[in-house]
């Protein structure tokens, strides 16, 4: 059951890149609510936007399976990491507005050490997450770019 879930949960994350509803540059000014405790950091060391350390990098959050960072996480965000949760805008955004309701909701321990809650703008925020992510390899992109043709006609 946990694999199908997983799968599941890929497969909405692979097309985080067409969650068209966020505005990038809102986005990356709203990180600054953000950056308090968390920082973009890539995969090669390189600071993309400096930031506190008491919350994990969030450089790839999206597709990202919940809790995979090298962080002391709360225990619901353990427990969605041993289910295989992986993160997707949509997600992220319902997380970021009240982990704990989110947490629970989601039949995970509602236990987190977020206390922040992003009432508004957490669309834009993971916009400008996605926008400074890793690239999607090229046949994922492709792929976009056929779903959006064939669904604008």
């Amino acid at each position: 059951m946990k694999s199908v879930f997983a799968i599941a949960a890929a497969s909405l994350a692979l097309s985080a890149p067409a969650f068209a509803e966020g505005d990038a540059e809102a986005g990356k000014k709203g990180f600054n609510k953000c950056k308090a405790c968390h920082a973009i950091v890539d995969a090669e060391g390189n600071v993309l936007l400096k930031g506190g350390k008491t919350g994990p990098n969030l450089y790839g959050v999206v597709g990202r399976v919940a809790g995979s960072e090298d962080f002391k996480y709360g225990s619901g965000l353990k427990d969605a990491n041993a289910a295989g949760f992986v993160w997707t805008a949509e997600e992220i955004v319902a997380y970021s507005a009240d982990p704990k309701k989110w947490l629970s909701g989601q039949g995970f321990a509602a236990k987190s050490k977020m206390s922040y809650k992003l009432k508004k703008g957490g669309e834009d925020i993971v916009a400008f997450l996605i926008s400074v992510g890793p690239e999607m390899p090229a046949e994922d992109a492709a792929s976009e770019e056929t779903t959006e043709t064939t669904t604008s006609d």
